[in-house]
């Protein structure tokens, strides 16, 4: 729901996603942004690699399931991304990343 009336707290957020845990993932997936972005050729001087324009990051070890970018990243389209659902592609119902 978008704020309407008030500014966004992003201050208070940021705080909640330290206080859950979620910040050293959250560094490690810009981390491999920032990787991709760098070593990849960008013709309309965007800030992001041409190959990454309107795509995700994915890991192929799930930073929530203990992975890291030295495990390797893929760029998929972000429909496939978000579809595994926390599944890897080898478990029963997981959804396969191109």
């Amino acid at each position: 729901m978008p704020y309407t009336k008030s500014p966004r707290p992003y201050k208070a957020e940021y705080e909640k996603q330290k206080e859950r845990g979620e910040h050293p993932d959250r560094m490690e997936r810009q981390r491999a942004r920032r990787k991709v972005d760098a070593s990849s050729p960008d013709a309309n001087k965007n800030g992001k690699a041409d190959k990454r324009e309107g795509k995700d990051i994915d890991h192929v070890k799930m930073l929530s399931k203990g992975g890291s970018n030295k495990d390797g990243v893929r760029i998929v389209t972000p429909a496939k991304n978000r579809a595994r659902n926390g599944h890897s592609t080898k478990e029963k119902g997981g959804k396969k990343p191109a």
